[in-house]
């Protein structure tokens, strides 16, 4: 048998970090090392499978007078082929006979991943995220969490929060209409993920304008640029999700020339870009697609005929798919993927509250996931109680959690003071900025009053249309508003009856703020318990 030592103008910590996708490194170099190792490959397979000879036999391989191979008697080690596959974007079986959990905007975040993971699901999609978002976000480590973050830079926002627990199972799904925006976000994030994909199906008129989503389902030279520039340049598999287009035959047409970028699998909605849930997804388009590509195909779009694990699967054979990638029925009930059968919503509805105080969940995305899984029962006393909800803590009232949120806020607490920081820099607040800066002691400041404007369905449930509705009736008068401002983002003070009102949440216009600082003393004289919805 023989060994093998691999030399190249590459060192082992630039290969490492080349494995990794660290940002600094030049994309040409990643290029060219997959080559030489691609080549090497190549070069091991044309070798006898027997060797007798017992002195050492040299051969050199020569290119660009990168590569050496030399061989002896000893056994062969499988390190090349080991690293190639390591850093080769090529990994089909990544997406072969898997459930998947579908990408779903504001509620493909974090919380909602793990318990499909837990629940059975063997992959699971972020919610598309745009290209630009990612770009302008900063990386930041949350010890406290235990999560790694994406902040947006701008104003503050978690953009993007994971874990090492899905780090295996996560499929990053991104919106661009760019191969430079792409491959830099790839570049950004691929030591985090385990596969990039590119949304190529969402109908919506946000990604539309911009040239994403179902946009390029009729943009060919697009879509290969963007696919060919990201499986270039990837360590990680890289897919596409797409709708089906007017006919079979033009659908498959787009199909291959897919599979023809190098990309690992492709993900197809069995609806066209007009089409809604309400349609019947044409699971036989996807069948018919399935049978001619050698990549896997994802069958999603089958939603409205799943109501349990047994359907998946029923699924999964209608479109003659490699795997299913569910959607809404993982939306209204992550233990779809059981094959014991699904739990109950109570139990789901706190598992995931728990995993959203547990990696600080903005409160907008909780409440939406929650809305979703209660569907009709947002119509109970208790949905009703659950959409007049502004708060984590409220939420948890609701669902007698009230113990597990003080412990955990606790525990931060604890976990702050020791490991204290001269700035906590690396520790974003995820939600809106916070205040900062000393204030009137005078002031009553109602602390997490965000004004979130969808919570409220006419004007005259409004923060600002109840206090002024009060105080007329209480003869107090016009409330008075006054207005700080610091780094384009705006602080309200109201005063009403000699006292004045505030909350500790920056918005960014005065309009918001001024809808904050009304809900702060709203909530401060017990006005919003009659709000109705």
């Amino acid at each position: 048998m023989k060994s093998i030592v691999f030399i190249t103008p590459y060192t082992n910590e630039m290969c490492e970090k080349m494995r990794l996708g660290k940002e600094h490194l030049h994309r040409e170099i990643l290029s060219q090392f997959k080559m030489h190792m691609k080549m090497c490959l190549n070069f091991l397979n044309h070798l006898p499978v027997q060797d007798q000879s017992s002195t050492h036999k040299h051969q050199q391989v020569d290119h660009q007078n990168t590569c050496l191979i030399f061989l002896s008697r000893i056994k062969i080690t499988t390190t090349i082929k080991a690293i190639y596959n390591k850093m080769s974007a090529k990994n089909s079986d990544h997406y072969r006979n898997k459930l998947i959990l579908a990408p779903m905007v504001r509620i493909g975040t974090l919380p909602i991943r793990l318990l499909s993971l837990r629940y059975g699901a063997d992959l699971v999609y972020s919610e598309e995220i745009i290209d630009w978002r990612l770009l302008r976000s900063k990386r930041v480590k949350n010890e406290m969490l235990g999560t790694t973050e994406y902040v947006d830079e701008t104003d503050g926002s978690l953009v993007f929060s994971t874990c090492e627990e899905e780090k295996s199972r996560l499929i990053l799904q991104i919106g661009t209409s760019d191969p430079d925006r792409a491959v830099q976000v790839l570049l950004k994030m691929q030591d985090l993920i385990s596969g990039i994909d590119v949304n190529m199906g969402c109908p919506k008129e946000f990604s539309l304008k911009g040239g994403m989503g179902a946009a390029l389902l009729t943009q060919p030279e697009k879509v290969k640029a963007i696919l060919s520039a990201l499986v270039k340049y990837a360590t990680i598999p890289v897919t596409c999700k797409i709708r089906v287009l007017p006919t079979i035959e033009e659908t498959l047409e787009l199909a291959l020339l897919i599979q023809s970028c190098g990309v690992s699998a492709v993900a197809i909605h069995g609806r066209n870009i007009n089409e809604r849930p309400q349609h019947a997804n044409r699971s036989h388009f996807i069948k018919a697609i399935a049978e001619k590509l050698e990549i896997p195909v994802i069958a999603n779009g089958g939603s409205k005929e799943i109501s349990c694990y047994e359907d998946i699967l029923k699924f999964r054979a209608e479109a003659g798919a490699s795997s299913v990638m569910v959607a809404r029925a993982g939306e209204w009930n992550p233990s779809i993927f059981r094959p014991e059968g699904k739990l109950d919503i109570e139990i789901i509805i706190k598992a995931f509250i728990k995993e959203s105080i547990l990696s600080d969940n903005p409160f907008q995305h909780t409440k939406y996931t929650i809305q979703n899984i209660l569907r009709d029962l947002q119509e109970t006393p208790r949905g009703r109680v659950f959409l007049s909800s502004q708060t984590m803590n409220e939420l948890c009232d609701i669902w007698e959690l009230q113990d597990f949120y003080k412990d955990t806020k606790l525990k931060w607490e604890e976990f702050k003071k020791k490991h204290k920081r001269p700035a906590d820099e690396d520790i974003k607040d995820p939600k809106k900025p916070k205040l900062d800066m000393p204030f009137d002691k005078s002031i009553i400041c109602v602390p997490d009053c965000e004004f979130i404007r969808k919570h409220y369905s006419t004007n005259e449930s409004l923060p600002k249309s109840i206090l002024l509705k009060w105080t007329i009736k209480e003869s107090f008068g016009v409330p008075k508003y006054s207005m700080e401002c610091s780094d384009k983002k705006f602080l309200a003070i109201v005063e009403v009856g000699g006292r004045k009102f505030m909350t500790d949440v920056w918005e960014k216009s005065k309009k918001l703020a001024e809808q904050g600082a009304a809900f702060a003393c709203c909530r401060y004289l017990k006005l919003m318990e009659k709000k109705i919805f």
